[in-house]
């Protein structure tokens, strides 16, 4: 009964583990503060990259679950 019973919480803590992770503005990622490339260009302009380091991004599951429109085949529509 024992043995059972750290079997469940051996799995358990496995499985909180490996699916742990921070939700921040940008998506799902190992931080939860993403570090963003600040950087003015040769004309002055400001740019901020920021989600590199994200494992999935909001953008992306939003275009998984896009229902994708089905081209036609041939040059009759």
């Amino acid at each position: 009964m024992l043995l059972k019973t750290m079997m469940k919480l051996l799995l358990l803590m496995s499985l909180s583990l490996l699916f742990s992770g921070c939700l921040n503005k940008h998506g799902i990622s190992a931080k939860y503060y993403s570090d963003c490339k600040e950087y003015y260009d040769l004309q002055g302009y400001y740019h901020k990259e920021c989600g590199d380091d994200d494992i999935v991004t909001y953008k992306e599951m939003g275009d998984f679950f896009k229902k994708k429109e089905a081209k036609p085949t041939g040059n009759v529509y």
